[in-house]
Parts: C-alpha cells; structure tokens; sequence
C-alpha cells in the first residue's frame, strides 16, 4: 500500500513537474517573442527616422539647388544689363566724339 501510494504521489509530482515546466517553457517563449517585436519595432523606428532625415537633406539639397539656380540667373541678367549699358553709353560716347571732330 505505501508503495502504490508512493508511486502515486511520484507520478503525481511528475505531471506537476512537466506543467510547470511547459509553463515556463510557454513564459520564456512569450518573453522572447516580446523582446523580438521590441527590438523590430525600434528597429524600423530608427530606419524610419533615418529616411525621414536623408527626405530632409535632399529637400534641403533641392532648395539650396533652386536658390542658387534663381542666383545665378539674376546674376547672368544683371551681367548682361551692365553690358548692355556699358554698350550703349560707349555709342554714345563715340557718337559725341564723331559730332566733336566734325564741328571741329
């Protein structure tokens, strides 16, 4: 009888023993998967974040590019207007030497 009831409460302890241990088994398996979806999902913040910055550099890249294109082309104009009225005033300068030497 003590050895039937001994084998009982050893079989018991067994079952006891294996669902504690599926148990922590199942914990250690949630915990892990916890961790997997923390360090995804940091993960795709920080590459988020990443393009978001590169997005902004190009912008700012653009802008800078159209600015100097704008300076540039209002530089060009101006040159050409200098030009221009260093031209006309050169005629014109010539024009009153040409009437000078005639009255002359």
């Amino acid at each position: 009888m003590k050895l039937s009831l001994l084998a009982g409460l050893t079989i018991a302890a067994g079952m006891s023993l294996s669902a504690c241990s599926e148990k922590a088994a199942d914990s250690l398996e949630n915990a892990g998967s916890a961790v997997g979806n923390d360090v995804s999902r940091a993960v795709d913040q920080a590459g988020e974040k990443i393009a978001n910055g590169l997005d902004d550099a190009g912008r700012a890249f653009d802008e800078s590019a159209n600015d100097l294109g704008a300076a540039s082309r209002n530089v060009a104009q101006d040159a050409r207007r200098e030009a221009r009225d260093a031209r006309d005033d050169a005629g014109a300068a010539m024009e009153r030497a040409g009437n000078d030497l005639r009255h002359d």
